[in-house]
């Protein structure tokens, strides 16, 4: 390729966009229907109704608590992961919404690392998972409140 071909290749390249796609956001409803159906699942499913029941044996591993309050404690918070579900759905203060989720998620990973890392199938990919989620959360939370809303 002789300098004045390769120069105008790169001239052509560097002035150019990254993409000359235009793509816009899902509709908001379609990423709070996402972000609530994950919620639901493991709320619903995995806690309330007993379908992944490796769940009950990470929070029974938490010393002194898990064996007496486990069972209890899964309950509950299969009530409030799917009553997330709903509040995201909802769209009511979607920011603070997003706040909710990430303690609760943040909280769920450290306690579940710390005590019970050897029945987590994968650390190191259920944080990369809950980072992704949390981003679309977040996603999610900046948008406007309401259920009709739209971006």
């Amino acid at each position: 390729m002789d300098s004045s071909l390769a120069s105008a290749f790169a001239t052509t390249i560097l002035e150019s966009p990254v993409h000359n796609i235009a793509i816009s956001l899902p509709p908001l409803l379609l990423l709070r229907i996402s972000v609530a159906a994950v919620w639901m699942y493991e709320g619903l499913w995995c806690k309330l109704l007993g379908g992944v029941r490796s769940q009950l044996e990470v929070v029974t591993a938490v010393p002194r608590f898990g064996a007496r309050f486990g069972a209890t404690f899964i309950f509950l918070l299969g009530i409030v992961e799917s009553l997330l579900a709903l509040w995201v759905l909802a769209g009511c203060l979607p920011g603070t919404c997003a706040v909710v989720q990430t303690v609760l998620l943040v909280t769920l990973n450290i306690n579940g690392l710390l005590w019970a890392r050897h029945l987590i199938h994968d650390p190191p990919g259920m944080v990369v998972k809950n980072a992704a989620f949390l981003l679309l959360a977040w996603v999610v939370g900046t948008g406007p409140a309401g259920m009709g809303a739209r971006w």
